[in-house]
C-alpha cells in the first residue's frame, strides 16, 4: 500500500510531464552535438543549422553536418523505436520482463542482419545503399519475425500465453542466434569480420541521411499505428477474455503488434546493431510518471527512449575519451541491474 502511494505521488500531470520531457530531449541533443574531441559551441550549432546566421570555420561546420547531427538525428529516432516496442511488448504480454531483447526478438534481427552483412557485404563499396535501405533491413526484419513467431507459438496454447514460456523460449533462440553468429565470424573475411565484431556491440557512429530518412519514417509510421491501439492495449491489460467482451480481437491485435515490433526492431538492427535494455527499462519509467495507460505512455516512452540513448552515446563518448565504447556496452552496464532488480521482484509471479 505505501508503495502504490508512492507511485501515485510520483506521477506527473501529462500536461507537464511532455513538455518538459520535450525540453529535456532537446537540451541533450545539442549537448550531443557539442560533446566530442573538437570543441564546438552552442553558438557554433545555431549558426550552421539556423538559416541567415554568421559561418563558422568549414572543419566545425562539416563536422556538425556530417558526423554529429546525423549520429544525434539516428540515436532520438533509434531510442524512440526501441522504446515503443517494448511499451508495447510489456502491454501485449502484460508482463514487465517483455523486452525484445528478453524475448529473442533482437537476436532473431541481429542474425538476419548479420547474415546478410557476410552475403553483400562485398558490394558495399559499389552500392552503399544496398545494405543501409536494402538487404540488411530486410534480413533484419525477417529474422526478428520469424524468431517472434517462434516464441509465440511455443509460450501461447489454449490457456493464454504463458511468460515463463516466453521467457525460456527466448533464451532458447538468443542462445541459437549467438552460436549462428559465431559460425558466421568464423567464416567471415577481415572486413565482415570487423563490421560484425563493431555492429554487435552497438554503435551510432556510422550514421548516415538515408539510414536517418528509413529510421524517422519506421518511428513515424510504427507511433502512428501503436497509438491507434492505446485503447485495445489498455482493455488488454484487463486480461485476453475481458479484452474480447470489449470487442478486441485478441489474436489478431497480437499478430499486428507483433509483426510491428518485429518490424521496428529489425530496422533498428540493422542502423545502429545490437542496443539492448531500452526497450525494457523506458516503459518502466513512463508507468512510474504518468501511468499505465497507453495514450499517454506510448508517447513519454518514445521522448524517454530518445533521451536515454542520447545519455548513453554521450557517455560513450566520453568515458575512454579519446577512444569510443560501442553504445550498446553503456546500455547493458545501465540496463543488466535494472533486470536483476526487476527479476527480483518479479520472482512469484514467474513461479
Amino acid at each position: 500500500m505505501r508503495r502504490i502511494r508512492l507511485l501515485s505521488l510520483l506521477r506527473l500531470p501529462t500536461s507537464v510531464i511532455l513538455p518538459a520531457t520535450c525540453l529535456l530531449l532537446a537540451f541533450a541533443a545539442s549537448c550531443s552535438i557539442i560533446v566530442g574531441p573538437m570543441a564546438i559551441s552552442f553558438s557554433d550549432i545555431w549558426q550552421v543549422i539556423l538559416p541567415g546566421q554568421q559561418k563558422v570555420a568549414p572543419h566545425i561546420e562539416l563536422i556538425i553536418q556530417q558526423v554529429r547531427l546525423p549520429r544525434t538525428l539516428l540515436c532520438i529516432a533509434i531510442g524512440a523505436v526501441l522504446a515503443l516496442c517494448g511499451a508495447v511488448m510489456q502491454g501485449l504480454f502484460r508482463n514487465p520482463l517483455a523486452d525484445p531483447g528478453i524475448i529473442g526478438v533482437a537476436g532473431g534481427a541481429s542474425l538476419g542482419a548479420a547474415l546478410a552483412i557476410v552475403l553483400f557485404g562485398s558490394l558495399a563499396a559499389s552500392f552503399p545503399l544496398l545494405l543501409t535501405l536494402g538487404t540488411v533491413p530486410v534480413f533484419a526484419f525477417a529474422g526478428g519475425a520469424i524468431t517472434t513467431w517462434i516464441v509465440y507459438f511455443l509460450g501461447t496454447d489454449k490457456t493464454g500465453t504463458s511468460v515463463t514460456v516466453m521467457l525460456l523460449a527466448g533464451v532458447a533462440i538468443g542462445a541459437l542466434s549467438g552460436a549462428a553468429l559465431g559460425l558466421l565470424n568464423f567464416h567471415a573475411d577481415d572486413q565482415a569480420l570487423r563490421d560484425l565484431s563493431l555492429w554487435t556491440m552497438g554503435s551510432l557512429a556510422g550514421a548516415t541521411w538515408p539510414g536517418i530518412t528509413l529510421s524517422f519514417v519506421t518511428l513515424a509510421t510504427l507511433f502512428w499505428l501503436f497509438t491507434r491501439q492505446a485503447n485495445a492495449l489498455n482493455a488488454l491489460l484487463l486480461g485476453e477474455s475481458e479484452a474480447q467482451h470489449l470487442g478486441v480481437n485478441v489474436q489478431a491485435l497480437k499478430r499486428l503488434l507483433v509483426l510491428l515490433c518485429a518490424a521496428g526492431v529489425g530496422v533498428a538492427v540493422s542502423l545502429s546493431g545490437v542496443i539492448g535494455f531500452i526497450g525494457l527499462i523506458v516503459p518502466h519509467l513512463g508507468r512510474m510518471l504518468t501511468g499505465p495507460n497507453h495514450k499517454t505512455l506510448l508517447p513519454l516512452s518514445a521522448l524517454l527512449g530518445a533521451l536515454i540513448l542520447l545519455i548513453a552515446d554521450m557517455l560513450a563518448r566520453v568515458v575512454a575519451a579519446p577512444a569510443e565504447l560501442p553504445v550498446g556496452i553503456i546500455t547493458a552496464l545501465l540496463g543488466a541491474p535494472f533486470f536483476i532488480v526487476l527479476l527480483t521482484k518479479q520472482r512469484g509471479r514467474l513461479q
